[in-house]
C-alpha cells in the first residue's frame, strides 16, 4: 500500500514539473464542500492555508511556500480537497 502511494505522489511530481524540473503550480483551490478541517495542508504549508471560522481550509498566500510543499500539502488532506493547476489551466493534483 505504501508503495502505491509513494508511486502515485512520484507521478504527481513527473506530470507536474517542467524541463527545469520545477513545479509549476499557478492556482490552488480549497473545495470547501470537501474539507473537513483536518488541518494537514495547514501543517505542511502554514505560510499558504489556514483554517476559517467554519473550520475549513482557505488560501492565505498562493506563494507562501515552494511548489513541492504546496503538493505536499495537497497530498496530505484527506479528503482531496486541495486542487492544484498549472499555468496552462490544467489540473496537476488530484
Amino acid at each position: 500500500m505504501e508503495e502505491q502511494k509513494t508511486e502515485n505522489n512520484s507521478e504527481a511530481l513527473r506530470q507536474a514539473q517542467g524541463d527545469s524540473q520545477q513545479l509549476r503550480i499557478a492556482k490552488i483551490v480549497v473545495d470547501r464542500d470537501l474539507c473537513i478541517g483536518a488541518a494537514s495542508c495547514v501543517a505542511i504549508a502554514p505560510g499558504v492555508f489556514a483554517l476559517d471560522d467554519e473550520n475549513k481550509a482557505y488560501v492565505v498566500n498562493d506563494k507562501g511556500a515552494d511548489d513541492e510543499t504546496i503538493l505536499l500539502a495537497a497530498q496530505s488532506c484527506p479528503t482531496r480537497a486541495i486542487l492544484l493547476y498549472d499555468k496552462d489551466g490544467n489540473q496537476i493534483y488530484p
